[in-house]
């Protein structure tokens, strides 16, 4: 099994052409990348982080791959409207690799709530475990069962779990 596969993962949403989707904690954009050629001309994704640098590195690789359907967006995903998009204008939010680094779970699970229309996806991908130094440490690790739990407590509803990757774990929930 691969690394992790942003491709395979956001095909498991079941994305189509003319969708809008937010990015949340981007870092590198390799899944706003990839939802961005699904939903194509007529979708949106919005890549949204609090580093300015990374979002231009981002909004430059878009710009060489023709894909003119990524806007980035400098916010904070740990504070409702924080992220600055329109309550109930997103088909789907992705956060990946980015739960592990929340401190403010509680506010980044309301803001995801604020902006997703009723039976949106919420995508979480995440580490399985700490691997010696591959990945977050050991005490910053949120497991699947506890991120399930966290959603669930919040009011998400589970679609499905499967592999993210060879040490990632991939929960989809709809949103209520």
């Amino acid at each position: 099994m691969r690394f992790a596969d942003p491709l395979a993962n956001v095909l498991q949403m079941g994305l189509h052409e003319g969708m809008k989707v937010g990015d949340f904690g981007t870092g590198s954009g390799h899944y706003a990348l990839a939802a961005a050629n699904i939903v194509g001309g007529e979708g949106r994704v919005y890549a949204i982080d609090i580093h300015e640098d990374i979002l231009t590195r981002l909004k430059r690789d878009a710009g060489e791959r023709g894909l003119h359907n990524l806007e980035t967006v400098r916010g904070d995903i740990e504070a409702v409207g924080g992220t600055m998009l329109q309550e109930h204008s997103l088909d789907a939010v992705i956060l990946s690799n980015t739960l592990f680094q929340l401190e403010k779970h509680e506010a980044a699970f309301a803001e995801i709530k604020r902006v997703l229309r009723h039976g949106g996806k919420l995508l979480v991908v995440d580490w399985a475990g700490s691997y010696s130094g591959l990945g977050p440490k050991k005490e910053h690790v949120v497991s699947e069962h506890e991120a399930e739990r966290m959603l669930i407590d919040v009011g998400f509803n589970k679609i499905k779990a499967f592999r993210g990757g060879a040490h990632h774990y991939s929960l989809l929930f709809a949103a209520p």
